[in-house]
This record gives C-alpha cells, structure tokens and sequence, in this order.
C-alpha cells in the first residue's frame, strides 16, 4: 500500500513542487521584496489612452482602457515577480537591452548640446576630406568588345585611338567601335557612379587620362575603351552654409560616440576586471607582456 502511494504522479508533482518552493526561497533569501503596491496614476492612464490614439487614430472606448490597464498590471506584475525570481539574471537579450538603454541615456546627454556655428565650422575644417565634393568628369567614351573581337581588340582599339587621335572631328566617335548598352557619354560625373556604370578600374584610370585628346585604350570587365574627358570638374569643399544640417549631423554622431566612450570609461572605473585563462593574456599592459615572456 505504502509503495503503490509513493509511486502515484501527484505525490511525485507535489514534492516536486515543495522542492522549486523552497530552492525560490533559498535563491531569493536576503533579497528585498518587491513592493507590493501598483500605483496607476492618472498620468500613467493618459499615457496608456495616449498611446492607443496613436495607434488607432482614436480615444478608447472605457471598455477598452479597462482592458489596457489591466494588461499594464499584468506586465508589471510579471515583470516584478521575474526580478524577484532573478530570471533577469544571464539572459543575453535583456543585457543587451539594458545596455542599449544605458547609451540611450549617455546619447541623450549628447544630444542635448547644441552647437554654436563657430563649433560646426571647426569640425568642417577639421573633417574637410568627409565633406568635399568629389571631381567630377565630363567624358566620352568608345567600345571595342573583347568578345567579338578576340585576340586582335587590342591592335584593333590602337588603330582606332591612332584614327581619333590624327582625325580632328573627321572620325564620329558614335559610329565608331562596337555596339554597347553602356552610355557613350558621362556629364558631371562622380567618380562612383562613373565606377558604378564601368568598374573602379575604369573609374581610375579615366580620372588618370588627359583633358581634351583621346586616350586609352583602358579596360574594363566589358571590354576595351577609347575615351576622351572634356571637363574634369576638381572637388572644393562646400561652405559650412551649404551644408550645415549634414554637418549638425555628422558632428552630433561623434558626439555621442565620444560621450558613450567617455561615459564608458566612467563606469568602468567602479569595477575591477579581471580576465582569466589564456585570454588573460590579451588584456596584459606591455610591461606585464614582457615579463610573461
């Protein structure tokens, strides 16, 4: 009798029970208790309304706030109970989230200082290469395909450089080389879009080629080219007038990189780190890295 009731399922679910009980209580023991009350303030309800109007372009109705601010009693009491249960403990995805909330914090700090002109145009000055505009190339351009041409596109591409070169507007370009879907003439071009049209080593060698004559033949993934540039434009750096919101932002993201470093450092100095095992290694200062050698 005695064995048949140790072996029933509910015996076996009750002890078990008994046993997360008390291994909550020993976990949980010297921690302070949540506190008991939820407060629902009245500002905490025009929150909540706040945010359903915005989501459905309307108040809700007083059934539907019930239903809302139970659902937040509900979130709250869950969410106090699992601090308490320390599941908040080794979880990577609420790390990751209170550290996301922490920059949050250090970059509104950031954000809240607004520079004056005179630091925006220090930080042009100091950053001119990030904002100048890039050169720009008016070219044009003949194909002569390796494909259809095989081993004589080369000799082929030279004759013709020969023919432009001694022409002086006697040979049409345009009826010159092989058909293409690639354009014949750029305008005002950068330097990507001139990479993204042909290549980047295209893009490189065209800004290479004099002004005025043809030149070539430079290759490309497609083929052989003859081009002759007409206007290369050099880049200049833009007043601070021209482009002062894409300063404002450039400047405000390295604030806050710079105040998320800093704020960093600050935090870090509370605490004693220490790495152990082979990595340890990593992190020795050079002194302490020739005294392991």
């Amino acid at each position: 009798m005695i064995r048949r009731f140790l072996r029933e399922p509910l015996l076996h679910f009750l002890l078990i029970g008994a046993a997360l009980f008390v291994l909550y209580g020993a976990l949980n023991r010297g921690r302070s208790d949540a506190p008991r009350d939820i407060v629902i303030s009245e500002a905490r309800v025009a929150a909540i309304a706040e945010n359903f109007a915005t989501v459905w372009m309307r108040p809700p109705t007083a059934e539907e706030l019930k239903g809302l601010i139970d659902d937040y009693v509900a979130e709250e009491v869950y969410y106090r109970e699992a601090i308490a249960m320390g599941l908040d403990q080794d979880d990577t995805v609420i790390r990751r989230r209170l550290r996301q909330k922490m920059e949050f914090i250090s970059e509104g700090i950031a954000d809240a200082a607004e520079p004056t002109d005179a630091q925006l145009q220090g930080y042009l000055e100091q950053n001119a290469e990030k904002f100048a505009r890039p050169a720009e190339l008016t070219f044009r351009q003949v194909y002569l395909s390796t494909e259809r041409r095989g081993e004589r596109v080369r000799a082929d591409a030279e004759k013709l450089l020969a023919e432009l070169q001694a022409s002086a507007g006697s040979v049409d370009p345009a009826e010159a080389g092989d058909p293409t879907l690639l354009p014949a003439t750029m305008e005002a071009a950068s330097p990507q879009s001139i990479a993204n049209a042909f290549g980047q080593e295209f893009a490189r060698q065209v800004d290479e080629a004099p002004v005025g004559q043809w030149a070539g033949p430079i290759e490309s993934s497609f083929g052989l080219h003859l081009v002759r540039v007409d206007e290369r434009t050099v880049g200049a750096a833009p007043t601070l007038a021209e482009i002062r919101p894409i300063v404002l932002r450039e400047w405000q993201s390295d604030e806050r990189r710079r105040h998320n470093s800093t704020f960093l450092a600050t935090l870090r100095e509370k605490y004693d780190v220490r790495v152990e095992g082979p990595a340890a290694a990593l992190f020795a200062s050079p002194a302490e890295g020739g005294a392991a050698k």
